[in-house]
């Protein structure tokens, strides 16, 4: 199939020296950002720090391969760890899988899954996580994710998927061990730092005389720093004699080719948690991806995406990581590096595999605490707590949906917290088309124009009701649509003509037009002609599928005005019957 047809060949056709500079210094500023993020998410999730490296190595080639975008990197992000320990510790509860196994098959899954939606190009169904279910998870993760972080800054334990487990384990181990202060100190002051290197150390490389871009790219190097200042001084104060954890040895050497074990046990207990990370993931990367190439006006593809992903968390099944997906401070950063092509994916992912071989040894001194404060400075900027309240001012049902999923996933965990968003979100929207606007119009005098007669001064007929709806038709809705026909019709006495004005109607299921044909027979029996106007012309030729238009007693009219002048001309013609409310005939309880 073309959709898995290596997008590489394109870019590589015109790839010269010029570019690949520019990719070489993007990779290296990255690299720099990704061996301590790497290794902290790899904590976060519950797995050996190397495993952080391993996910930056092989997959980030898989990506550079058959991705679309030519600036998203690819690697560990916090979310989608968070998510791969929620899911590994509950399938090691569950079939006594290792963790580590446990991720290397949950990378395989959610590989598999994002290949088969390339396949059946299925990428729509990152439509049903609304922006509000995906801003109330990210926040919630990110409260979620500092929570449980800060039990290594105490030098505490603090395990839970959920706010409340994670706090009891927080005060249970304060109560039992209390504050290991070393560790505190250590990990209070990289989490200043590397807070204060977020606003301050461009301004201050900015006043050292640096460009915006070197300055920009030198704020980065920040984690880097802190991570090489906590090392020499754990290592000079022996401070691991005094209670501070370390990451200890890691192994040396390249990352090995594994196989993901496929046991039926641990497929089922992993397959619902792979669905989930591969929709946030895709949700998460597309929309980097996206953002960024629009800047070069550059294009990206869905279903490239989807095949870049796919091959990605395969690589890092293999090859003993876990699930990866674009994250977006490091494309960011590798955007804003000059990145011109995937190939500073590759870059990056030879810097990674030279830090995996050589530079091992180094951080068998890195304390836990420094890489706490790492990923607690990188969550926090992603959450959001005013976003809820700007949503309920705009739309009371996004600001309920992002408000059920942040409490979901703080009280729950993350899958019911997405899964509660994902089906209020779907709830409050049927709930909405099910009750759809529908409007009585009049013409505004002097144009061709017909508007809602609470809103605005228009001309109408006694002897014509011109009804607006604005919503397809379906299931959910054709009740209502006879119901609200039939009320206005009741307290109309003088009326000939209803005419549904239909220009906001894509779709009109079999169950609508029943109700269509039941409106047009109980109209036809109170003497009165049933007309259609503005109707597209998909709509009109699936009605032309059917007998409808052959019983149907009016006619169907381009324009909402040519039916006013086929039927009442006098109103198109300028007649002094305007109005600001209903009709001047109609009964004051008319609706």
């Amino acid at each position: 199939m073309a959709m898995f047809r290596p997008a590489a060949i394109d870019w590589l056709r015109r790839y010269d020296g010029q570019t690949a500079g520019a990719d070489g210094l993007a990779a290296i500023i990255v690299t720099i950002m990704l061996v301590p993020q790497s290794l902290a998410y790899a904590m976060l999730a519950g797995l050996p720090p190397a495993a952080g490296l391993y996910a930056s190595i092989l997959p980030l080639i898989a990506y550079a391969a058959f991705g679309s975008s030519r600036t998203l990197a690819v690697g560990p992000v916090a979310v989608v760890s968070l998510m791969t320990a929620a899911a590994t510790a509950e399938a090691a509860a569950r079939t006594g899988i290792d963790p580590a196994a446990a991720a290397l098959l949950l990378a395989g899954l959610s590989g598999v899954m994002l290949l088969a939606m390339a396949a059946l190009r299925l990428g729509f169904v990152a439509n049903f996580l609304s922006h509000p279910v995906i801003g109330g998870f990210i926040t919630a993760s990110g409260l979620l994710i500092a929570a449980g972080q800060a039990g290594h800054l105490l030098g505490v334990s603090a395990r839970g998927d959920t706010l409340p487990a994670i706090l009891t384990f927080l005060y249970d181990g304060l109560i039992t061990r209390g504050v290991n202060w070393p560790t505190l100190a250590v990990g209070g002051a990289a989490l200043a730092f590397l807070g204060w290197g977020r606003t301050g150390l461009k301004p201050l490389f900015r006043r050292a005389g640096l460009g915006p871009r070197t300055a920009e790219a030198a704020a980065k190097a920040a984690p880097a720093v802190a991570v090489l200042a906590s090392i020499l001084v754990v290592d000079r104060l022996d401070l691991a004699a005094m209670g501070v954890r370390v990451v200890g040895v890691l192994p040396a050497g390249l990352p090995p080719l594994t196989l993901p074990p496929l046991g039926l046990d641990a497929v089922m207990a992993l397959a619902g948690p792979a669905a989930l990370i591969s929709l946030i993931g895709f949700v998460e990367s597309v929309s980097v991806a996206q953002t960024l190439a629009a800047k070069r006006r550059q294009r990206i593809s869905a279903d490239a995406e989807l095949v870049g992903l796919g091959a990605a968390n395969i690589a890092a099944a293999v090859s003993g990581g876990y699930p990866v997906t674009g994250g977006f401070a490091r494309s960011v950063v590798n955007f804003d590096a000059g990145a011109q092509t995937p190939m500073a994916g590759v870059f990056t992912a030879v810097g990674i595999a030279a830090a995996a071989l050589f530079l091992t040894p180094l951080f068998r001194d890195l304390p836990q605490a420094v890489l706490a404060a790492t990923i607690i400075v990188a969550v926090l900027s992603l959450v959001d707590l005013k976003a809820p309240l700007r949503a309920w001012a705009y739309a009371r049902a996004d600001g309920l949906a992002m408000v059920a999923t942040i409490l979901g996933v703080l009280l729950a965990g993350v899958e019911v917290g997405i899964l509660t968003g994902v089906v209020l979100s779907l709830a409050l929207f049927l709930r909405h088309s099910a009750r759809p606007h529908m409007a009585v119009v009049g013409q505004v005098p002097g144009s061709q124009h017909f508007r809602n007669v609470d809103r605005h001064a228009v001309a109408t007929s006694p002897q014509v009701l011109s009804v607006r709806i604005d919503e397809s038709l379906y299931f959910a809705n054709a009740r209502a649509l006879e119901d609200r026909i039939a009320s206005l019709v009741a307290c109309r006495p003088a009326l000939r003509h209803v005419v549904l004005m239909c220009p906001a109607v894509n779709l009109i299921d079999l169950s609508a037009l029943e109700s269509l044909e039941a409106i047009n027979r109980r109209l036809a029996e109170a003497g009165i002609d049933f007309h259609l106007s503005e109707v597209k012309g998909p709509v009109m030729d699936r009605l032309g599928h059917s007998h409808f238009l052959d019983t149907l007693t009016g006619r169907v009219f381009l324009s909402q005005h040519a039916a006013m002048q086929a039927l009442d001309p006098a109103v198109t013609a300028g007649a002094d019957r305007v109005q600001v409310a209903e009709t001047d005939t109609a009964p004051v309880t008319c609706p």
